[in-house]
C-alpha cells in the first residue's frame, strides 16, 4: 500500500522494484489480489498490464494496519503495543517526541472523560 500512496498508481512490476526484500512476482500479485478482494485496491486494465490504484484513504489503511497489528501481536493490547513502541531500547525518542507523546496522552483522557 505504501508504494502504491506514494506512486498513485503502478503495475505490479512497479511495485515488485519498490519493495524490500526482492519479492517475488507471484508473491506480490497475490498479495494485491487480496488487497483488492479486501476492497483496499482496485485495478484498471491497459494493453496487457494491470494498473493498480488505492481506493481507500492513507489513513483509512494505516488504522487498519495498526488494529491488526495490535490484535496479532499484542493480543488486542493497545497497551502492550504502545509499550514495545516506547522501549527504550528499539526507540531513538527525542524529548521533543515525548512531549508530543504526553500531549496526546493527555488529550486522550480529555476526550475520553467528556
Amino acid at each position: 500500500m505504501d508504494v502504491l500512496f506514494a506512486l498513485g498508481r503502478a503495475t505490479g512490476q512497479e511495485i515488485q522494484g519498490r519493495l524490500p526484500g526482492e519479492p517475488s512476482y507471484s508473491t506480490v500479485r497475490t498479495i494485491l489480489r487480496v488487497l483488492e478482494r479486501k476492497g483496499h485496491v482496485q485495478h484498471v486494465e491497459e494493453g496487457l498490464k494491470y494498473v493498480y490504484l488505492p481506493v481507500v484513504e492513507r489513513e483509512v489503511a494505516k488504522k487498519s494496519a495498526i488494529s491488526r497489528l495490535v490484535s496479532t501481536f499484542f493480543d488486542g493490547s493497545v497497551r502492550a503495543a504502545a509499550a514495545a513502541l516506547l522501549d527504550p531500547r528499539d526507540a531513538a525518542l527525542s524529548d521533543a517526541d515525548l512531549a508530543e507523546l504526553e500531549k496526546l496522552i493527555q488529550k486522550a483522557r480529555k476526550e475520553r472523560a467528556a
